[in-house]
Parts: C-alpha cells; structure tokens; sequence
C-alpha cells in the first residue's frame, strides 16, 4: 500500500522516522497525565500520550462532574501544513478544527456549520503552553460568521502527581 509515494508498512527494525520533524513536536506541550480545572474546581482527568510512531497525539477525557468521555485524535497534516483536532465524544457529539502553532499557543478552528437548532456555528480552540508548565485550553464558538465568540470552556490542566 501507497500513501503519499511513500509505503504504509515499514520493515520492521526500520530507522525511519516520518513524524519526528520539528512541525511534528509542535504539541508535544500538551503531551502528559492531567488533572483538569475551571474556575478552581477539579472536573476531571485526560491523559494525552503519542502513537503511531510518533505521528498522532491521542487525547482520553474523563470528567468527574458527569459520566462524560471522549477521545480526540491530534496531528500534523504535512499536505496542508496545518495540525487538525478530531474529536469524539461519549454524547455523540463531534468536532474537527484544524490550525497552526505560534507564539507558544495552537490555535485551531472548524469550518462554519449549523448546530441542532439550525445556528450558523464556529468552533475556534486554542492551548497556551503556559511558562509554569500547565495548559490553557479554551474552546470559542462564534453564531455570527467568526465577528465574535463566546467561551464555552477555560480550562487549566496541571501535571498529575
């Protein structure tokens, strides 16, 4: 199998290393085992580790104010030079953003949609890579074409002891 003029199954024992790049390690700050707060109140877990040689950020979130789960999946799209966000939750619902990292933040947004109630919506993430260690994560979204957002999560993670 082809991907890209390159072969998907390497020779085991390979040296090869697609994804150890420097675009690729641009959100290795987030990489680690979280405890997640708002507002000073611990709401859950999330654990975001490495896979696939490297290649794919893999989120796992669990809250503890509700039975609430969800994975994202995370990576460097060398095709458009942009990273991209697919998340999945245990509501069902579902998110893709896709963006770039600068200035010590990765801030990513999702094409324009509408939502349940027929809203023309924008989501828009982004994660500080905070001097103290910790991690900002706050998820925007926008009713009105991008002109103007609203939080609808701030979040700091903190390294679990």
């Amino acid at each position: 199998m082809l991907i890209s003029g390159v072969s998907a199954f390497s020779q085991s024992g390979s040296n090869l290393c697609a994804c150890c790049t420097d675009e690729y390690k641009q959100f290795d700050f987030w990489i680690g085992d979280w405890v997640v707060y708002t507002n000073a109140e611990m709401i859950g877990f999330n654990k975001i580790t490495k896979i696939e040689a490297d290649c794919i950020l893999r989120e796992n979130w669990k809250s503890v104010v509700s039975s609430h789960t969800g994975s994202s999946y995370n990576f460097y799209d060398r095709n458009d030079k942009k990273w991209r966000h697919i998340w999945i939750g245990s509501d069902g619902l579902t998110m893709e953003v896709k963006g770039e990292y600068k200035d010590r933040k990765m801030i990513m947004t999702g094409d324009e949609y509408r939502d349940e109630k027929g809203n023309r919506t924008i989501n828009k993430v982004t994660w500080y890579a905070n001097t103290d260690g910790t991690v900002r994560q706050v998820w925007e979204q926008s009713k009105d074409g991008g002109q103007a957002y609203t939080i609808q999560f701030d979040g700091i993670y903190r390294r679990r002891k």
